[in-house]
């Protein structure tokens, strides 16, 4: 029987014969000249598009012994779509463009999404960066959560969707800049690395508690204030 293709990036469909693929579209921005590309690519191997959640573009249909002539035509990274690593880095558009932003989510979201992006872990793992309090990336509902306020950034760990949804918790608030949240990310992502846990990072936040993973996280205990931070 059939199954999904992690090193090629495919995921087998319901009719058991053929693959879904997502090139990788960093928080979904992309230009005019990759979307002709996709599209020629599409129609070449007649192939389903769908604009999906994580800010990526599915190509639909593809058959199994044409996976490598697909990547080769498409010419892009994979998206990652599949396996245990970093899936995606759901990225708003900040203050590029948005009248609500406070922070610059953008900047901050391509630099999270260069360091993570398929980044193998012990489980999958979903990153969200807002530039507002709205979470238009649904930070609360990622493993790791950015937010931008008037203030700095706000991190939230722990969250997930799936069949056992879990709200994140808060990590630390108001956090100065771009390069403290960084820090702080990495602290996260090798802390969870070194833990031995198998489950999501939510898992591991309810099994220590939110102050305890705090503690370790940033080596400070007490409560979720700036000057936690490192």
């Amino acid at each position: 029987m059939k199954k999904d293709i992690l090193e090629k990036g495919a995921i087998l469909q319901r009719d058991r014969e053929t693959y879904a693929i997502a090139p990788h579209i960093p928080g979904g921005f992309t230009d005019t000249a990759t979307l002709r590309k996709i599209c020629n690519v599409a129609d070449k191997y007649g192939l389903s598009v769908k604009l999906t959640s994580a800010q990526r573009i599915g190509l639909f249909g593809v058959k199994e012994e044409e996976l490598d002539a697909v990547w080769a035509d498409l010419a892009q990274d994979q998206g990652a779509p599949i396996g245990l690593c970093v899936r995606s880095v759901r990225i708003c558009p900040g203050t590029t463009q948005c009248k609500r932003a406070v922070q610059d989510s953008t900047a901050l979201g391509l630099k999270v999404d260069s360091i993570y992006h398929a980044m193998r872990l012990p489980n999958k793992m979903k990153m969200g960066i807002s530039g507002c309090l709205l979470s238009c990336s649904e930070c609360a509902v990622k493993d790791i959560g950015v937010l931008g306020t008037n203030r700095g950034w706000r991190i939230m760990v722990g969250g997930n969707a799936g069949p056992r949804p879990r709200l994140g918790e808060l990590l630390v608030d108001d956090v100065a800049d771009q390069d403290q949240v960084l820090d702080i990310v990495s602290r996260i992502v090798e802390f969870y690395k070194s833990s031995g846990e198998e489950g999501r990072l939510g898992r591991l936040v309810e099994k220590m508690g939110i102050d305890a993973f705090r503690a370790a996280v940033l080596g400070e205990p007490g409560e979720p204030q700036a000057g936690n931070a490192p």
